[in-house]
């Protein structure tokens, strides 16, 4: 309206826009767009859209659009050095639609409803949108520069004007900027990041898109108001998968509209039916539908994907076929265009082979919409899957959900459905999942504003179990309401919480603990809430420990301010709860050390905290329940990590309560909860509680012989009472928890005594005739995609697709001798042996698309990855637990095997949906180009170590192209191509190996044969020496005596063989052996590896214990020698020190080598690491370093160095050490 009254202002001055309905206009339009680095010599791909567009009035305020003379045109090239190329099918289908008629009304420089026929496309009405996005202008003639909000193709957005009038000519020259970056209500679409948190503070480091838009006018002025000679745009988007500000993938639009003619308009043309298709605002309807990174004909679809997942089953029924792996992407395309009837259709085709009915239930999840329920909901009532299949689908069909509301009302049928509660599992999933697609359409409809309507039926449920006094059902809904995150569930978590709650609450400590955890996610979105809720358990001193830990842990998941970690601080000066007060100081310190940007606040406030309690808390023992957060982060990249680990206790155990550890993932603004895992032991407390007699914390034999017997009476404890709860969360969403307790236990059955009715022994039995297993699971792990629109009318899409295809076979048979009669514990005198061959491994594809994404073309910048892991296996063993015998035998290396492969590159693309075959896929940096020498790095490594022994070699090969620009950091080291591979691959051996043998004997009475001969040698050779010498020669007699361990008291523990084998010729191969000597003040330990074969005498021999190491090797274990120490001193009036120290008599020529090479090096990274540096006279032939603690908040390390004659002094700043350490 603010528009219009404008235009009327200045309507005298006939500068405003406006069309005379008497005439017909003609223009030529032209639209542009190329995608890609931006840099000289390299790959972009783009279209061209050239036409020319009458404008015919029809009244008043209405005009009817027409296109004529349509060239559509494709570019994937060097630009200057490469055309574009007519595209004559796609332009004929683009035309047939075009060049209908399309109405639209137009008043004043505004345009409003637009109209055309029904079958026109939306692609086509948003490519009208951005030809007609031309005549949506404001013109000022009272002010040279102007802001105004208003609606354009972006949406509602911010506009900057500037004008500038010739004076000749009287034109008007109009530049308009739009901040497309900043629109209230943005053309723009986000999926598949709902699980990752926004985070303001990392956003003003940086950020990964940037888009600009300027849009120049020539208007000339008539009677009938401002007419627009020429009008030229210009859309710039930057994006980055890291900082743009550190090189970046740029798309550039640009069209531009020039005036042919304005002629009288002598016949309207007749137009047919016309349906409205809405403003001049970009439309998005089914663009999620078309993936970005393939374009495929998708009529006649059943067949097609029937067709395909036979195809892809065959090729994966033993092994991950990598080659077909992105093909399952195309089978979720298929899928998402098939109807519910067809998906019926496929059901009855393809559940009647395992196979084929897994791979069906594993994609159609995919589907990501009401099909998808309606046929989950249709294997429910038939009753037709499993629950383990029923429970595998739905997980994953309610986590990628398209979640919006009438799907929301669909999805809670299914938490009335008798099916989903026919397994206690499929249940456990059912009432998580529901929590999990609350959360995301929370955070994609409304935000806080959600309606309470859809978390109803969780609280419903949990009420329902606290009038029950159910345990299980109040902790499993509390877990659910947790994935929710819902602000209105706030009122009801109260009343699960003591001293919260207007009631007094007494409830066991599980459901406590699961309450408290359950406010992790409104932390975030009410943190104003869950401080004062967190705050008030905090300070209840009454509480369980473990209750007010978790309090805390959720309250600076709220990132409280200075005031509010303040009174904390405050409070925990009078705390004497040790365990709450180490718990929240180790937690407070942590965080001060943080340098994630969410933490930027926070960390400051935390470091006064520490300052204050340090004094009192500072050197509390680990003995008390801790908290840990260690974490990074990365302004180039806006990428970071974080840890953390929180062990609860309590004064009644030394057996932590609850443990807890989470990892997050920082990256371009958001967080992500990548995984948490959480367990809790409080039947194994209580069994310890009521049973343990000794037990003195320190972990000695005497200490785990009392645990033995405690966990014997495991039988004591009641039935539905857990000894130990386990639970793991993704992206923050809690999928899984279980309780392992003494009704699990038994109905396993599982111990030495049991019989045959054991389910553990009809698995025997089956082993024993031969077994075949195999699963293969196709997943599409995340699918993130970004769409805006562009000036041209054309969506812009940066998407993410991670799919992986992972299969499992294995295959064996057993023999036990004798065989098994009455008792599985039979099974620990018996020989056992095992035939067993398989596979284990997987094929991920990864892909980064930037680009035009639409259902006829695509063009754009696609990074394409493929990581693959393939563990084949072949091998017989045998055993003995009672013998403690083990052996293995292993087939020859034959041919190549590739074990872990990464290969990726970075191309410009091009596809059309009339001419499949003319797709471009051109890497972005050819091998043709002509670059200058130095711009280019092309490394190119490959590293092997051989087993000729064993006839095998395993290697390492690198291989990568980058195209330096030194302003591109850090985008420049990852674009480009890659391949890096691990191998293991035959090679001439030094006789021919049939097998490869591995013998393990952990019952050993005497030495073995090779170490028998070592101590046979170490005792000959000082005799030989003496009897060589000649008194007038001072002759060298070497140190041979054994080592100290091998005595009388010298107990051998085990021996490992690793043998090459071939018939009847003598093994070759290696023997490990290890031996203990128990002494009266310090154990040792012996480690003696032995070559095995004709004439091979190379030993290494090592003699250790708790602080010293000595270490020989060469023939006999005499030629090199090299000893390491480590001793730790407080003596009265020092401070507590560690020293280290490693010194060598005599070392390989490499190893000198080595530690020439690495010398040259010591200065600078002694400079960057802070050391400074001083001339000493130091030992030869030895280095050694000293950490002291110089003060309460700093330690000092020294390295003293050999020959070089330095010595290396660095201190380092604490915030808080632990003189327990020491």
């Amino acid at each position: 309206m603010w528009g219009f009254l404008l235009c009327h202002l200045v309507a005298l001055a006939g500068k405003c826009p406006g069309l005379n309905p008497k005439k017909t206009y003609e223009y030529r339009y032209e639209g542009m767009v190329n995608i890609g680095r931006g840099m000289p010599n390299l790959v972009e791909s783009g279209v061209r859209l050239v036409c020319k567009v009458k404008i015919i009035g029809v009244s008043a305020q209405t005009f009817l659009l027409r296109v004529s003379n349509l060239n559509f045109e494709e570019f994937n090239g060097i630009p200057g050095k490469n055309a574009f190329d007519a595209s004559p099918k796609l332009t004929k289908r683009i035309a047939a639609e075009l060049s209908k008629p399309f109405m639209f009304e137009y008043a004043k420089g505004r345009v409003g409803d637009i109209r055309t026929s029904a079958e026109i496309s939306d692609t086509i009405v948003n490519i009208v949108r951005g030809i007609i996005g031309f005549f949506q202008v404001t013109v000022k003639t009272t002010q040279r520069v102007y802001e105004l909000e208003e609606f354009g193709i972006h949406g509602l957005c911010q506009s900057t004007y500037a004008n500038e009038e010739d004076a000749n000519s009287q034109e008007l020259s109009v530049t308009q900027i739009v901040d497309i970056n900043n629109c209230k209500k943005k053309a723009a679409i986000y999926r598949g990041m709902a699980l990752a948190v926004d985070n303001k503070l990392s956003k003003e480091r940086g950020d990964s898109v940037i888009s600009t838009v300027r849009y120049v006018y020539t208007v000339k002025p008539t009677v009938d108001g401002g007419l627009i000679k020429k009008a030229h745009a210009l859309e710039r988007q930057h994006f980055s998968p890291f900082n743009v500000k550190g090189g970046n993938s740029k798309l550039q639009a640009t069209k531009e509209l020039v005036l042919l003619s304005v002629t009288d308009t002598v016949v309207t043309p007749a137009v047919g039916p016309m349906i409205s298709r809405g403003n001049l605002v970009y439309k998005f309807v089914k663009v999620l539908a078309q993936i970005p990174i393939l374009m495929k004909k998708l009529d006649d679809p059943v067949p097609k994907i029937a067709d395909m997942i036979k195809r892809l089953a065959q090729a994966n029924i033993y092994q991950t076929d990598s080659a077909t792996s992105e093909d399952v992407v195309v089978l979720f395309q298929l899928l998402r265009v098939t109807s519910l009837e067809n998906h019926e259709v496929l059901w009855k085709q393809l559940s009647g082979n395992d196979e084929h009915r897994r791979w069906l239930l594993d994609t159609i999840v995919e589907v990501a919409d009401a099909r998808v329920l309606k046929f989950l909901k249709n294997r429910f009532k038939a009753g037709d899957v499993s629950a383990n299949e029923a429970g595998q689908t739905l997980l994953i069909a309610f986590n990628h959900l398209a979640a919006e509301t009438d799907l929301m009302e669909m999805a809670k049928e299914f938490l009335s459905m008798p099916f989903s509660k026919s397994h206690p599992m499929l249940w456990n999933t059912v009432v998580l999942s529901y929590g999990s697609l609350v959360y995301r359409y929370c955070t994609y409809e409304y935000d806080r504003s959600c309606p309470a309507a859809v978390v109803q039926p969780l609280l419903d449920l949990v009420i329902d179990g606290l009038k029950r006094n159910n345990e299980f059902d109040m902790v499993l809904a509390l877990k659910a309401i947790g994935n929710a995150g819902h602000p209105s569930s706030i009122k009801t978590i109260r009343r699960f919480l003591p001293g919260v709650s207007a009631a007094p609450v007494t409830l066991p400590a599980r459901v406590l603990s699961a309450a408290v955890q359950s406010l992790r996610h409104l932390a975030v979105r009410d943190p104003h809430s869950v401080q004062d809720i967190t705050v008030s358990l905090f300070v209840q001193r009454h509480l369980p420990t473990e209750i007010r830990m978790l309090a805390c842990m959720i309250l600076f998941e709220t990132k409280p301010p200075l005031a509010l970690v303040s009174t904390v601080t405050a409070f925990l000066l009078e705390e004497a709860d040790m365990h709450v007060a180490s718990f929240s100081y180790s937690l407070i310190g942590s965080i001060a050390k943080s340098s994630t940007p969410d933490n930027h606040f926070l960390s400051t406030a935390c470091n006064v905290a520490v300052k204050i309690l340090a004094p009192k808390f500072g050197r509390v023992s680990y003995h008390y329940s801790k908290a840990m957060h260690l974490d990074w982060f990365n302004d180039d990249f806006l990428i970071g990590t974080a840890t953390e680990i929180f062990m609860l206790k309590n004064a009644a155990s030394y057996i932590p309560t609850e443990i807890v550890t989470k990892g997050k993932f920082h990256f371009i603004g958001k967080i992500l909860q990548l995984v948490e895992l959480g367990f809790r032991a409080d039947g194994i407390k209580e069994l310890f509680r009521q049973n343990i007699q000794v037990f003195n914390g320190h972990l000695s034999y005497a200490d785990f012989e009392a645990i033995f017997k405690v966990l014997q009476d495991w039988k004591t404890l009641p039935g539905d009472k857990p000894l130990l709860s386990a639970y793991t969360r993704i992206f923050g969403q809690e999928f899984f928890f279980a309780d392992l307790n003494n009704d699990l236990i038994q109905s396993y059955n599982i111990i030495p005594s049991a019989g045959k009715e054991s389910p553990v022994w009809s698995m025997i039995e089956n082993l024993q005739k031969g077994m075949s297993w195999h699963w293969t699971k196709p997943f599409l792990m995340f699918e993130t995609r970004y769409i805006q629109a562009t000036s041209l009318g054309l969506p812009l899409e940066i998407s993410k697709y991670y799919n992986t295809v992972t299969t499992i076979t294995v295959n064996a048979k057993a023999a036990i001798s004798p065989p098994l009669t009455d008792r599985l514990g039979q099974l620990l005198t018996s020989d056992v042996s095992l035939v067993t061959d398989g596979f284990a491994g997987f094929s991920k594809d990864q892909f980064v698309f930037h680009g035009i994404n639409t259902d006829i073309f695509q063009c754009g910048a696609e990074l394409k990855s493929k990581t693959v892991v393939a563990i084949p296996w072949e091998f017989s063993m045998k055993m003995n637990v009672k013998q403690k015998t083990f052996e293995i035998d292993l087939p020859a290396c034959k041919e190549e095997t590739k074990l872990f492969s990464v290969k990726f590159d970075v191309y410009a693309v091009s596809r059309n949906i009339e001419e499949p075959s003319r797709a471009k896929m051109t890497p972005m940096m050819p091998d043709s180009v002509e670059i200058v020498k130095f711009d280019i790095y092309h490394p190119q490594v490959k590293v092997c170590a051989e087993a000729n022994i064993y006839g095998a070699v395993f290697c390492v090969e690198f291989e990568a192209t980058r195209s330096h620009y030194i302003d591109e950091y850090p985008l420049y080291y990852f674009l480009g191509y890659t391949n890096f591979a691990c191998t293991i691959q035959p090679v001439q051996s030094n006789k021919p190996v049939d097998k490869i043998h591995i013998e393990m004997n952990a019952s050993l009475t005497k030495y073995p044969v090779s170490v028998r001969h070592l101590l046979d040698t170490l005792q000959k050779l000082p005799k030989l020496c003496l009897q060589n010498s000649d008194g007038s020669i001072r002759t060298f007699v070497p140190s041979c005596t054994p080592p100290q361990a091998l005595n009388a008291n010298s107990e051998p523990v085990f021996a490992i063989k690793v043998l090459a084998m071939n018939g009847n010729t003598k093994p070759e191969g290696y023997e490990v052996a290890a031996f203990y000597t128990p002494a009266a003040q310090m154990d040792n330990t012996q480690l003696i590896v032995s070559q095995i074969g004709e004439e091979a005498n190379w030993k290494l021999c090592t003699d250790a214990n708790v602080d010293k190491m000595h270490l020989r090797w060469g023939a006999e274990c005499q030629s090199y020698e090299m000893s390491m120490k480590t001793a730790t001193a407080h003596l009265p009036g020092s401070r507590p020190t560690l020293k280290a120290k490693i010194h060598w008599k005599t070392v390989p020529g490499y190893m000198i080598e080595v530690g020439k090479s690495i010398e040259k090096y010591i200065p600078g990274m002694a400079f960057l690491l802070g050391f400074y540096q001083k001339h000493a006279t130091n030992a030869k032939h030895e280095v050694s370093a000293s950490v002291v603690a110089a003060t309460a908040g700093s330690i000092a390390t020294t390295i003293k160095l050999p020959d070089v004659g330095n010595t290396l002094t660095l201190v380092i700043n604490l915030f808080f050490i632990h003189s327990n350490l020491f």
